[in-house]
């Protein structure tokens, strides 16, 4: 009398649908950025002219939306078709660029921490050229009004920093009403006012300098960012560890399914 031994020949359905899960969730999501991208550049008419990509001086917030939903679609397109269809390609792609990407979000933490002085001057120097090209983007001016308004600061490392927007810049033959003034989002706000004065910042800076902060927030946005950071240590290491651990649960998923799919193959 024979015996046969039968082995399972089929993938582990519940490694193979938590996979599919998993990147559908960020299939939706890059989807979600791209479609948000494709609709700031539609409202500020660059679809119609794709001349303004290059015409823009400074930071475009929607080119960070549009490659950050570019990445995620593509990896979670390869996950999903890869999880469905048992495709080891497409699987070792979503491990490989998962692991890339968490391999550069190490190498800029620790770089960050051993350049410090390199960096900030870095940012500085990034913040400063977004200052002068401040009117020439819309999405730009709403980050950069946020950044002022949340972190209680102006300019990069004063007020005196918007010279160097030509709206805003003091000198002698300049026209512009705002001129030696500074957004409004450098301004104090009175909690009581239920509507935002967007003229609070024209002439201030032809004020006194001791006057100022009776009205403008005088600290550079990098000195409160500085102090911001140390106060949130654990907010941003917990952000980390949640994103390193997603990345990670998404490369073992994807390496355990590699190897089922491998074990079949193999077994007939």
């Amino acid at each position: 009398m024979y015996y046969y031994r039968y082995e399972n020949t089929e993938v582990n359905c519940c490694y193979k649908y938590l996979m599919f899960s998993y990147n559908i969730i960020f299939w939706l999501a890059g989807v979600a950025f791209i479609a948000a991208g494709f609709w700031a550049w539609s409202e500020k008419g660059v679809l119609l002219d794709l001349t303004k990509v290059t015409q823009l001086h400074g930071f475009d917030p929607v080119w960070l939306v549009l490659v950050v939903g570019g990445v995620t679609f593509i990896l979670g397109f390869a996950g999903c078709v890869g999880a469905l269809r048992e495709n080891i390609c497409l699987l070792k792609f979503f491990s490989g660029v998962i692991g890339f990407i968490f391999f550069l979000e190490l190498t800029a933490a620790v770089l960050a921490v051993v350049f410090q002085s390199q960096v900030r001057e870095w940012i500085n120097e990034f913040f400063l050229a977004n200052v002068k090209a401040y009117r020439d983007d819309i999405d730009l001016q709403n980050l950069i009004d946020s950044l002022q308004r949340m972190n209680h600061c102006c300019g990069a490392q004063e007020p005196s920093d918007w010279d160097l927007n030509v709206y805003f810049s003091c000198n002698e033959t300049h026209r512009s009403r705002e001129r030696c003034g500074v957004p409004f989002s450098c301004c104090i706000s009175d909690p009581a006012d239920s509507v935002v004065n967007t003229q609070c910042g024209y002439d201030v800076r032809n004020k006194p300098r001791r006057e100022w902060t009776d009205h403008i927030y005088v600290k550079g946005c990098i000195a409160a960012l500085e102090d911001w950071l140390p106060g949130n240590l654990y907010t941003v290491a917990i952000v980390f560890i949640v994103i390193s651990v997603l990345q990670m649960v998404g490369i073992y998923l994807a390496r355990t399914l590699i190897s089922d799919i491998e074990k079949v193959k193999f077994s007939y």
